[in-house]
């Protein structure tokens, strides 16, 4: 079978590989991939960009849909549709960029009814984060008539998604993103303004004009710092990536004397009982459009050209990685 197989001698070397199904990890279920996608930490894991991967050979993919060829587990059964998203896989544990993979059921979620493998696979992980944004959002008690929510990373996987669901719901959103020349697509995914980054990487004042009802952010850093001074009283700001600096330069005072929550999102481990719940809200919230909007579809074998393509923020929305060469589901 076909994987995209990273190895590290001297430097690291990222091939499609075909490889024997002996070869995978350890797991009670084997699936048949036949989607996957390229996320951020999967581009810095092929491009040697960030220190992802730790113990090698490792197939990447933190995420991916198919169909169960062989099962020990009794949650599952041969021919039934399945995804994965998360349980550091791609990271720790073969992942989803290779034809076959061989996982633990508890990893698994079952393809909910009424979304195909291939638009799971366009949410994907992505997705799935940007629906735990707006949970705790809506746990924040953000609502649409608080005010304005601004997304980071718009024209992003999770910025994507993040503003069509908001849309959908009703929330008013404002996209922030370096890319100017996408203000037609993000305007045409449901947000009512777009702002230049340009207008939030300087360092702020520890508290500025309420201007937030909630912010999600995916690039951290001297972004992140900025909107938090600009949140409304009780707002709530989901934080789930990092993609311009880990670091924060902030203070307390938005926390302390105008009773801001920052919720951090963390998506790799939320507990497999709660996934079946979230999945079956993404397909009812999010419209056909989407689907097309948002996606570009890639193969196998065009997968590191890609992750180059994505570290130098060159791609927008979401990249399908077509993994089984036949499958049309």
């Amino acid at each position: 079978m076909k994987a995209l197989l990273l190895e590290q001698h001297e430097t690291l070397s990222a091939s499609i590989q075909n490889i024997d199904a002996s070869q995978l990890p350890s797991g009670d279920v084997v699936v048949d991939v036949h989607w996957s996608t390229l996320n951020y930490k999967d581009a810095l894991a092929i491009t040697g960009k960030g220190k992802i991967i730790r113990q090698f050979p490792m197939v990447p993919g933190v995420d991916f849909s198919g169909v169960v060829h062989h099962s020990e587990n009794p949650r599952f059964h041969i021919g039934q549709h399945v995804l994965l998203t998360g349980w550091g896989v791609g990271e720790n544990h073969w992942g989803g960029l290779a034809e076959q993979a061989r996982v633990s059921g508890e990893w698994l979620t079952p393809l909910p009814q009424g979304l195909s493998a291939r638009q799971a696979m366009i949410i994907g992980t992505a997705g799935f984060t940007a629906m735990l944004c707006i949970m705790a959002l809506e746990q924040g008690g953000v609502t649409p008539e608080s005010g304005e929510i601004a997304v980071t990373g718009a024209s992003g996987g999770v910025g994507s998604t993040a503003i069509t669901l908001l849309s959908q719901l009703g929330y008013s959103v404002v996209a922030i993103s370096s890319k100017t020349e996408n203000q037609g697509y993000l305007l045409s995914l449901g947000a009512k303004a777009i702002l230049p980054v340009t207008d939030f990487n300087q360092p702020s004042r520890s508290l500025e004009k309420q201007r937030w009802a909630g912010v999600i952010d995916t690039v951290g850093g001297t972004v992140l710092a900025t909107l938090l001074a600009q949140v409304h009283y009780n707002g709530t700001v989901a934080a789930c990536g990092m993609a311009s600096d880990s670091q924060l330069p902030t203070t307390v005072m938005p926390f302390i004397l105008r009773n801001v929550r920052l919720q951090g999102i963390a998506s790799v481990t939320v507990p497999a009982v709660k996934r079946p719940d979230i999945w079956e809200r993404l397909q009812k919230l999010l419209p056909d459009a989407f689907y097309q909007q948002a996606t570009t579809e890639i193969s196998l074998d065009q997968v590191v050209e890609y992750a180059n393509k994505l570290i130098n923020n060159q791609m927008t929305g979401r990249t399908l990685v077509k993994v089984a060469d036949k499958t049309s589901i």
